[in-house]
């Protein structure tokens, strides 16, 4: 990532690029 964001768990993210959605998910497990 560019800038670092804060997510919690069972938060939905999008990564997009260009304009297009070239990944989609769910946080399940916070490693660290």
């Amino acid at each position: 990532l560019i800038v670092p964001v804060a997510l919690e768990q069972g938060s939905k993210f999008a990564i997009r690029e260009g304009g297009l959605t070239v990944g989609a998910g769910v946080i399940t497990k916070i490693l660290d």
